[in-house]
């Protein structure tokens, strides 16, 4: 997988500052000021850094903006980059500081002089989350990454806390690199081996096959890989690091390539469904950071790995299935197929593990797009108390995420003429009527959470946190919520 860059910490060494070479990084507060660093750097530039900071330049960049000056006089330095940020940043601002020198930084050792700036932790794993990008289909390897030293006031302390950062970020780059895979490279198969993979990790790992699949009864997920050569899976991740409570359960969709199975999409754009399994990797990418960090929380992930392809084994629109649960379905749309997989995991996972809590995760509707476009993941859940916290935590950790309507009457959107319920209701409240669905295969009185990350998943900009592709958008914020909420 992606490896974040390596980021060391150290004191301040003024002696330094003059014969590294490679790229510098400083702070200046938006008043001009300098720290003990920056007064080094300044008397070895003979006064450049003090000119930068009363430029008309420097004062038209925003919080955590950067200008540079390119090979500075008195020092080996390639280049010093000028950072506008206070003394004692925000978190976002911080993260966004780093964000900033990782999209300068190129391939050359970079020293960032934080001395006395606070959240320099935060800082550091701004830089790392914007540091990645995905190079495995690239026939020549890109160009190792130069390692980041930051010198900061109390090294041990920052270094510490930057420990559980650097899983948290790992989770991200696992999630970016597993939705970025072509399908020909991660299919359902290769996509269940780099989970049980994790049992290195100290993950417990189970695998269930087609037959133990139609044992169960999930049928609705059967129905949506039954037209591709590649075999349906179902992985379950368990990480049990609490104590005896009832785990958190998060599901999450795997669609490895989804080409809408009989009901074909356009080819315009069909391409990008690659990343169909955003949900599956975001849930592995949280499980990998809970597994690194040893969250002290009972979590288990599940995931649901099909392809939807059209052939002659292919389910028609107009089919009949029974889930798990025992509910009919008439699959009318075979786009609409994401459903149908969550539908036999979530029953699976509340009939086997008895959860306290369940999170969904899916890129499951172009209505979700339609409605938030590519800021904000819709947010559905039948409890107040389990919705605020997730949206606290994302409020928290910067992943934009709003809370939709349940109501009753959107059920009446998706019954059947010939079954229990449809799978689909058309274009009207799309992203609702699919919640809707998925609802009836929740428990009365388990806390449930439904996240369409259709707009969130990837994205065709760069954003603060992440090159434009895949974001890895929610393990930062379920990390979030499980140290809040689930950790004992």
């Amino acid at each position: 997988m992606t490896t974040p860059a390596s980021i060391h910490f150290r004191e301040p060494d003024l002696e330094l500052l003059a014969t590294f070479e490679g790229r510098v990084v400083t702070f200046v507060t938006a008043d001009g000021r300098l720290d003990q660093l920056g007064r080094r750097v300044n008397r070895l530039t003979k006064g450049a850094l003090e000119r930068a900071a009363s430029s008309p330049a420097f004062a038209a960049l925003g919080t955590a903006e950067a200008l540079e000056m390119g090979f500075p006089a008195g020092m080996a330095a390639d280049a010093v980059q000028v950072v506008k940020l206070g003394r004692k940043p925000r978190v976002a601002d911080a993260r966004a500081a780093g964000s900033a020198i990782a999209r300068a930084k190129g391939t050359k050792p970079v020293l960032v002089l934080a001395g006395p700036i606070g959240n320099a932790a935060e800082l550091a794993f701004g830089l790392a989350l914007r540091a990645y990008a995905y190079g495995d289909m690239r026939s020549k390897p890109a160009e190792a990454q130069g390692d980041v030293t930051m010198m900061v006031a109390k090294p041990e302390e920052v270094a510490a806390e930057a420990g559980d950062q650097a899983a948290v970020c790992e989770g991200v780059f696992f999630a970016r690199d597993l939705t970025s895979a072509p399908a020909n490279v991660l299919g359902t198969l290769e996509f269940a081996a780099q989970l049980e993979a994790m049992e290195e990790l100290g993950l417990e790992i189970d695998i269930l096959d087609e037959a133990a699949m139609e044992k169960l009864g999930m049928r609705l997920l059967l129905a949506v890989g039954q037209g591709s050569a590649s075999p349906s899976r179902v992985v379950v991740m368990r990480w049990n690091g609490g104590g005896g409570e009832a785990p958190l359960a998060l599901v999450g969709k795997g669609v490895v390539f989804d080409t809408g199975g009989i009901s074909l999409k356009p080819a315009q754009g069909m391409e990008e469904m690659t990343m169909d399994m955003g949900g599956a990797g975001v849930v592995s990418g949280v499980m990998r950071a809970l597994a690194l960090r040893k969250a002290k929380a009972n979590v288990i992930g599940f995931v649901g790995l099909v392809e939807n392809m059209p052939s002659h084994m292919a389910t028609r629109p107009g089919d009949v299935v029974a889930s798990a649960q025992g509910t009919t379905v008439e699959i009318n749309n075979t786009d609409a197929e994401g459903r149908l997989v969550l539908a036999d995991v979530l029953w699976y996972a509340q009939e086997t593990y008895k959860p306290a809590a369940i999170v969904d995760l899916a890129t499951l509707t172009g209505a979700a797009i339609v409605a938030l476009g590519n800021e904000m993941a819709a947010t559905y859940s039948n409890d107040d108390a389990f919705a605020a916290d997730f949206l606290a935590a994302a409020k928290a950790e910067g992943e934009g995420a709003w809370r939709m309507p349940l109501a009753p009457g959107y059920d009446r959107m998706i019954k059947s003429s010939i079954a229990d319920i449809k799978n689909s209701a058309g274009r009207p409240a799309g992203s609702i009527t699919a919640a809707q669905f998925l609802q009836r295969f929740v428990k009365d009185g388990t806390p449930w959470i439904h996240l369409d990350i259709a707009g969130v998943a990837a994205i065709k900009t760069d954003s603060v946190l992440s090159p434009k592709g895949c974001t890895g958008w929610g393990v930062l914020s379920l990390d979030r919520m499980i140290r809040d909420r689930f950790e004992a």
